[in-house]
């Protein structure tokens, strides 16, 4: 427990690091919490004195009427710095998660695929909104108002030290049972807390995946059993914050009655007293009776707002935490190239690679190979061969542990890693696009690119039509992940992505596996056209689709086995052979 207390003040002196880029707003905020701060505890000494001087003595009612209005100028004054102090206290917060979102979402970016492989889309969600905005309350709700806060109880008890010592001590008797019960409601709120960060986070990601694949589980009709699972998740979820209101629900009225206690010393207290003094004596307690019953409220008030504020405080921390956790990770890509002049159209070659995801869990293992430029390699092989590796280690996207690929006469490791994915395009068989226009989803927002270059690429890949076709034309919305248009649509937008950015080489994920023949037919026209005059990457499914590749690479649990031109392979009689007569025996009998 105490190394987590340590490890969250380590946090949070993390968190206010970053106030040194908002010095003014901070300032501000600073100052209209201290104004604040004492302005609160002045009223309950300024009414005892107008009791004692303008009510039970002079009964001045022109001095009474001024220093009534004195204390209604002081609370129109409490109302503007409640408001500066709030809008600068947040100002200042939103400013600071402004920075932490980006900063976040900047190492998000950086990340190697295997890290999304691994990690939940719904958690790193949760990272980037409920989590950064639990953050921005310990900075307004938390750290500002509860400075105000403790500077309040500070002077309301010097106050009250001031004016009577001997009521002071009687009651502030009940103080020292408050603070033991607010160390116990740390304790409680600190794990139900951990439970509720972990809570949200499940559901969260239970969430997102549902909902994505929706039209899976529609398919296979398990509406039922998932909205079952939801339920169950729910149920923690509820769970986890019903633990927090419990502990709430238990210390608030141990403040309150605490608070009723210390008013009960009080009042008898001055009864004793005022029994024992003539009317007189009697009459010039009743200010400070006044003075006290409110310094009392106002000392237990805020105690009773920094258990709130304590609250907020605890669970920004526990988000931050995991917010700096991702921040602080050395997942990324090691981006130390420094080529920005390649020949990409030169021979690429591949020795003595190896690859494995995890650990020496290999997944590639001594592939030597040469790609000649501006021909067309296509790589087959069972499922788990390799071959979807094989292409993601030439972009960079996962990282070989053992061998070296490079470009002509340069190790792709020393060539800048924007540069390098700028000259490879990838067109894989699960064409993703953003909810956005059919146009920005080809540009993905390159200002250099002009309406005219997109409809030129358009028009060479044969795709111009259909989208001429479409509601808005280049403007129409194709929606989440492109639901509004069919799969075949969808890949000859990525075809026109990857045409209108020229790249030298070109990764083709066989494209026409789950599409019309129509589209099948464009989509062939379109592949004829990208691959021309570039170096070009295919992983075929489709055997009848590489027939006329200037080489197939046969790839068997991790290892290059045959490799050659189709003829050549044939006669090998080997791996490819078998490959070739299964398919295609399997495709006869379809068409018989």
């Amino acid at each position: 427990m105490e190394m987590k207390s340590k490890l969250n003040v380590n946090v949070f002196k993390r968190l206010l690091s970053y106030w040194r880029l908002y010095k003014g707003l901070f300032l501000i905020a600073i100052i209209c919490t201290v104004i604040l701060g004492i302005l609160g505890p002045m009223r309950p000494a300024i009414i005892g004195m107008m009791v004692d001087k303008f009510i039970t003595q002079s009964q001045d009612a022109s001095m009474l009427l001024m220093w009534t209005i004195i204390v209604g100028a002081l609370l129109i004054f409490e109302g503007l710095f409640q408001f500066l102090s709030s809008y600068y206290s947040n100002l200042f917060a939103q400013s600071i998660i402004r920075d932490l979102r980006k900063e976040l979402m900047a190492k998000i970016l950086t990340f190697r695929m295997s890290y999304f492989d691994k990690t939940p889309i719904g958690a790193l969600v949760t990272r980037l909104v409920s989590d950064l905005e639990a953050i921005t309350e310990v900075f307004s709700a938390g750290l500002m108002s509860g400075m105000g806060d403790v500077l309040a109880v500070l002077i309301a008890i010097l106050g009250m030290f001031y004016f009577d010592w001997e009521l002071a001590l009687l009651t502030l008797l009940p103080i020292p049972i408050l603070l033991y019960a607010t160390r116990v409601f740390a304790r409680a709120l600190r794990k139900s807390l951990k439970m509720e960060r972990e809570a949200v986070n499940n559901l969260n990601t239970f969430v997102q995946e549902r909902l994505t694949g929706m039209s899976l589980v529609q398919l296979f009709s398990r509406q039922n059993q998932e909205y079952e699972s939801f339920k169950e998740i729910n149920a923690v979820h509820r769970k986890s914050h019903v633990k927090a209101i419990w502990a709430n629900s238990i210390f608030f009225p141990v403040v309150e009655l605490l608070s009723s206690f210390s008013i009960a010393i009080l009042i008898v207290y001055c009864a004793l007293k005022v029994r024992g003094i003539d009317l007189e004596g009697a009459k010039s307690q009743f200010g400070l009776f006044i003075s006290f019953t409110l310094w009392i409220q106002m000392l237990y008030r805020p105690i009773r707002q920094l258990a709130d504020k304590f609250n907020i405080f605890q669970r920004g921390v526990v988000r931050a935490e995991r917010v700096f956790e991702i921040i602080d990770l050395d997942d990324h890509i090691q981006n130390e190239g420094k080529v920005t002049e390649c020949d990409f159209d030169a021979e690429i070659r591949f020795e003595n690679v190896s690859f494995a995801y995890t650990d020496e869990d290999w997944v590639l293992r001594d592939i030597n190979m040469v790609i000649e430029p501006g021909s067309t390699v296509a790589f087959v092989g069972a499922t788990g061969a390799g071959k979807s590796s094989l292409v993601g280690l030439l972009g960079r996207f996962y990282e070989y542990q053992k061998g070296e690929i490079s470009c002509g006469n340069v190790h792709i490791r020393d060539i800048e890693l924007v540069y390098l994915r700028r000259n490879i395009a990838i067109v894989l068989q699960d064409v993703f696009l953003f909810s956005d226009t059919i146009e920005q989803n080809i540009t993905l927002g390159d200002e250099s690119i002009t309406r005219e270059d997109v409809i030129a690429a358009a028009k060479a890949v044969g795709a111009h039509d259909f989208i001429m076709k479409m509601p808005q034309g280049y403007d129409t919305q194709v929606g989440e992940r492109g639901g509004m248009i069919s799969v075949g649509q969808r890949q000859l937008i990525s075809f026109i992505r990857a045409f209108v950015y020229n790249p030298h080489i070109l990764i083709l994920d066989e494209a026409t596996s789950s599409v019309d023949n129509e589209s099948e037919e464009l989509i062939q026209e379109a592949t004829t056209r990208l691959t021309k005059g570039r170096t070009a990457i295919v992983i075929a499914h489709r055997l009848s689709t590489i027939q006329s590749a200037d080489k197939i690479v046969v790839l068997e649990k991790g290892r290059i086995v045959e490799q050659g031109t189709q003829a050549e392979l044939l006669e090998l009689n080997g791996f490819y052979r078998n490959l070739h007569d299964m398919q295609f025996s399997e495709d006869r009998k379809l068409n018989d």
